[in-house]
């Protein structure tokens, strides 16, 4: 039976999840609704970034900068560092899509099929916006509370002191000036 398992979702092309309930029933999904869920197979992507798999998604990228008001590298960057545009990306913390939409976040942000590109980029995009309004165009503080959680950098009153959070917000600032030019 494991191989059947393993042969049937080898194409696919997202993390697979496993839990155990107490009766020792195996559970298994691509997008885990708890932390109970623990990686069973890792999506091994199909070799190296590419200019054709990082432009892919620019006529979506371009649509929703123009539609938003927000640069179109700062978006390309966002998604590079959330889910090297992957749009069948899931997080271990169950993030979905290009710009890693959490499930909670789906409905606020109009999106129906989390894996659509267009969908997650406008509203992942329409979300960046909110945060860099909110944050009063501070990107470094919108980035973090991309990242961390808008509560979590008002607690802070500056960008987390979280080696996750610093390094996103880094990352995304570098990748953000090499699309810049």
């Amino acid at each position: 039976m494991a191989f059947v398992v393993f042969t049937a979702i080898s194409p696919l092309y997202a993390d697979i999840y496993v839990y155990i309930d107490s009766e020792g029933v195996l559970h298994f999904t691509n997008v885990p609704t708890s932390s109970n869920y623990k990686i069973f197979i890792r999506e091994k992507p199909s070799g190296s970034l590419e200019s054709d798999s990082t432009d892919r998604y620019d006529d979506l990228i371009t649509e929703a900068s123009k539609r938003h008001g927000v640069s179109f590298s700062l978006l390309k960057a966002l998604i590079k560092i959330e889910s090297d545009f992957n749009p069948r990306a899931i997080s271990s913390a169950g993030a979905i899509g290009l710009m890693q939409i959490m499930p909670d976040n789906l409905e606020t942000f109009n999106i129906k099929d989390p894996f659509d590109p267009w969908e997650n980029i406008m509203g992942g995009t329409r979300y960046l916006k909110q945060l860099i309004k909110h944050f009063d165009g501070q990107l470094p503080l919108a980035l973090a509370a991309y990242n961390a959680g808008p509560n979590t950098v008002e607690h802070y009153k500056r960008i987390p002191p979280f080696k996750e959070t610093e390094d996103y917000v880094r990352e995304v600032m570098k990748y953000y000036s090499i699309f810049k030019n």
